[in-house]
């Protein structure tokens, strides 16, 4: 900090590189623009200076704080002030940010910096809602040149605002004079969003729009936005955009999301793909392209494409090494893919990875290499309950039943009473015949967890199955569609339920809305046999046939074809 002073006897000149490093947060380049008060830096103030930054170094922000607090109000100088306000905030004491900001802001009355964060500062007390509108009204107002950006502004200067209901109603207050302008408009449909008004957002976006029609920034908000509503119309509005304004990168980029997120496919990575012919060196682009190759099981582009990014040192690197994973397994690689699974560092991605590797340790017949990776990811009781469970899924799909029984059983002996642990003894239990201990589990489920709708519908459904209590299996089926009115397995047992009770018609109802909902081949074999028994023998047939496509080895599916002589 270069103060412009002669020099007295006793009395010191600080130097643009002391500034430095008594005040790190402030670059030189700022430090030169920032106007000089013609002050003595007298040793009071040096020394005040030293001990406030000494405290915070210490993390003495209750001693560093009201020093520089006091410095600001004596030298009123705008670099002090803006290095106490940064203090300030970083203690969240919104009393003292507003005061030193002001302060700031008053030394350097031309700062944007300094009116955004005394704005900020002010939005963040404890201040009616009166006062927070006057300052924000008058720094619009003395913003100049600088108004649009000003207004672009005032939602992340009221972000400390909790109820966003209240920050609507401030921002519609003051940008009420400058309605002529797309920014304010902008800003009125930000605060709309976060009070959850979304169509009265996308009204003032399509203002805003009619003021700035090449406006990108609006254009992306007002997709974000329509993709929670209508996805389709998301899609529209990049598109149309994009016919007039082709090269515009980001709404290129945004398009590429929407696409992705609306699971199409093959448009997305055409999208992104045409941002990196204009920017290479997008690798949050490129990455995309990888992921995309994968879904379309592009193995050769997704396997460059996650080289290239390992190579550059992209920043996502647990990615990179999960989609080099994934182009392993498809290339039937495991042990490579193992590798690079095993590359993955952060939490929760680490854990994800771990279980992947057991998965396939599993496919490969390497038991007790997956469970010494299971059992090497639980860190304490609760923990090592849930990687128990996981472990007698994965042994129960491998058909190796007893150390399933046997995993499922320790994990109870620390958790007696876990749900999930509970149905899956219980699950395994009617693998094994053991009827009683079955019913018994799934009852204690519904005693201790009322709402764990598949205990209920797993229940419900063995009785259905074999002809009895039909009655209650129907209550039972009834209560967990109650609790997960649209999961497709439930709809199926109360289809189940009803044919068995005569009800024909609305048994194949109920399936084909299953089936519509997830074409899963047991819910085709039950559909397939109501049709039948309904005398449609040619759509059973179809039925069957398309899921015998795609599962041709489901036992459940491959028995029901046998009986009906398909």
């Amino acid at each position: 900090m270069a103060f412009s002073l002669k020099l007295k006897r006793g009395v010191v000149i600080m130097t643009t590189a002391m500034a430095g490093i008594l005040m790190p947060a402030v670059h030189a380049a700022d430090v030169a623009a920032e106007p000089h008060p013609g002050q003595e830096l007298t040793p009071q103030i040096l020394f005040d200076m030293l001990l406030a930054e000494i405290a915070l170094a210490r993390g003495r922000l209750d001693y560093s704080l009201p020093l520089y607090e006091r410095l600001a109000r004596t030298t009123k100088d705008a670099r002090v002030a803006r290095r106490a306000t940064e203090i300030a905030l970083f203690a969240r004491r919104m009393d003292m940010a507003q005061e030193t900001a002001r302060i700031w802001a008053d030394a350097d009355p031309e700062s944007e910096d300094a009116q955004r964060v005394l704005s900020g500062a002010i939005a963040g007390a404890q201040m009616p809602s009166e006062q927070i509108e006057m300052r924000l009204a008058e720094s619009l107002a003395k913003a100049g040149p600088r108004l649009p950006g000003a207004l672009l502004s005032l939602n992340r200067v009221l972000a400390p605002v909790e109820d966003k209901q209240r920050v609507r109603k401030i921002v519609e207050r003051v940008t009420e004079p400058y309605m002529d302008m797309a920014e304010a408009h902008f800003a009125r449909a930000h605060a709309a969003s976060g009070a959850r008004d979304m169509q009265a957002s996308l009204a003032s976006l399509n203002e805003a729009l009619v003021r700035r029609p090449d406006w990108s920034q609006a254009v992306l908000l007002k997709a974000q936005i329509e993709q929670t509503m209508d996805p389709q119309a998301a899609e529209k509005t990049l598109a149309g955009f994009l016919e007039s304004h082709p090269d515009d990168v980001d709404v290129l980029r945004g398009y590429g999301r929407v696409l992705l997120g609306n699971k199409r496919y093959a448009q997305a990575r055409t999208a992104f793909e045409k941002v990196l012919e204009r920017e290479d060196g997008d690798d949050a682009s490129r990455y995309a392209v990888g992921i995309i190759a994968l879904e379309m099981r592009d193995i050769d582009v997704a396997e460059r494409v996650f080289k290239r990014l390992s190579q550059s040192g992209y920043a996502d690197g647990d990615g990179v090494q999960t989609g080099l994973a994934q182009v392993a397994e498809a290339r039937g690689q495991l042990d490579e893919a193992i590798a690079h699974y095993d590359a993955v560092e952060d939490v929760p991605r680490r854990e994800r990875a771990q279980l992947r590797i057991a998965q396939l340790l599993v496919k490969e017949g390497r038991f007790d290499e997956a469970r010494k990776r299971l059992r090497a990811l639980g860190t304490d009781d609760a923990t090592r309950a849930n990687y128990l469970l996981v472990e007698a899924q994965l042994m129960r799909d491998a058909g190796r039943m007893e150390e399933a029984v046997s995993a499922v059983d320790e994990g109870l002996r620390i958790k007696p009473d876990d749900p999930d642990l509970l149905y899956e003894s219980a699950m395994l239990a009617d693998r094994l015949g053991r009827t009683e201990a079955m019913e018994g589990r799934l009852r204690k489920i519904i005693a201790l967890s009322p709402d764990y709708a598949h205990a209920y519908n797993a229940l419900g459904y063995w009785m259905a199955d074999r002809g009895e209590r039909l009655g209650e299996a129907e209550a039972l089926i009834r209560k967990a569609v109650e609790l997960r009115p649209e999961d497709p397995f439930i709809m199926d047992s109360l289809g189940w339920v009803l044919y068995r009770r005569g009800q024909f018609e609305e048994a194949r109802q109920l399936l084909e809305r299953a089936y519509q909902i997830r074409p899963d081949p047991e819910i085709a074999a039950h559909l397939g046999e109501v049709l039948w028994e309904m005398g449609n023998q040619d759509e059973a047939r179809k039925t069957w046939q398309m899921a015998a496509k795609d599962h041709p080895e489901n036992d459940t599916l491959v028995s029901v074809m046998r009986r009906y002589g398909q």
